[in-house]
């Protein structure tokens, strides 16, 4: 007797899954040694870039640059090279990495042009003005767009959505400030500093600082019948 094509060897005949139901190669997940890399890798590049280049200046064409920028020069290709990365090995592009590569090119290319650090200084400014602004507004009109912007890869319900996007959009506008204060300020070396480790560890912080609210608000395994928070 040959085996059923719709049976397993194991268990009892079941329906082929369709092919619509099966996981899309576009949502592979990369190695989380390979998505630091990635995602900090520019990063610490341009660190150790300004590290060796502060105090110098590069000519080019006639045009003298520092080594701030010289260190922005170089930072833009490697976002650009680890944004095309990520979205070659997944299939996907976040829209918060879109939007930061956009803003990376715009504002880099502007300090540049101009010859002008201030420009790439004013990015996260731009870019936690941009997002804390659209958070804010979503809630405003019933949308909270967090849940957009992450891809559903927190699973929340309804209310944790909301109370995560008003909590995120208020952090982003408190960083927006205080990259302004950072820059403005204290010193390139400082701000450098900043950018590099400072504003890392604190949305690492707040993730952290959110587990009561993804415990409560969990779609996975939760049943809608967990305590509220306060």
């Amino acid at each position: 007797m040959t085996q059923d094509s719709h049976s397993t060897p194991n268990g009892p005949a079941r329906a082929d899954t369709p092919p619509e139901k099966r996981a899309p190669d576009a949502h592979r997940r990369l190695a989380p040694w390979l998505r630091f890399t990635l995602e900090f890798g520019p990063i610490l590049a341009f660190f150790v870039a300004y590290d060796r280049l502060k105090g110098t200046s590069v000519t080019i064409a006639g045009t003298s640059y520092d080594g701030f920028l010289v260190a922005t020069a170089l930072f833009i290709p490697l976002i650009l090279a680890a944004t095309a990365i990520s979205w070659r090995l997944t299939g996907r592009l976040s829209r918060m990495q879109a939007m930061t590569a956009v803003l990376v090119v715009v504002l880099g290319g502007l300090g540049l042009w101009f010859n002008d650090e201030r420009f790439f200084k004013m990015k996260p400014t731009v870019l936690y003005l941009l997002f804390g602004g659209l958070l804010f507004f979503g809630l405003a009109t019933g949308r909270p767009w967090l849940e957009w912007i992450f891809d559903e890869l927190i699973p929340l319900d309804e209310a944790g959505w909301r109370k995560l996007t008003f909590r995120m959009a208020s952090l982003f506008l408190a960083l927006a400030l205080l990259n302004e204060l950072v820059w403005r300020l204290f010193s390139t070396d400082t701000w450098v500093s900043f950018k590099t480790f400072g504003l890392p560890a604190i949305l690492f912080g707040f993730f952290m600082a959110q587990g009561g609210l993804f415990r409560r608000h969990g779609r996975a395994g939760n049943d809608g019948t967990g305590d509220p928070e306060t």
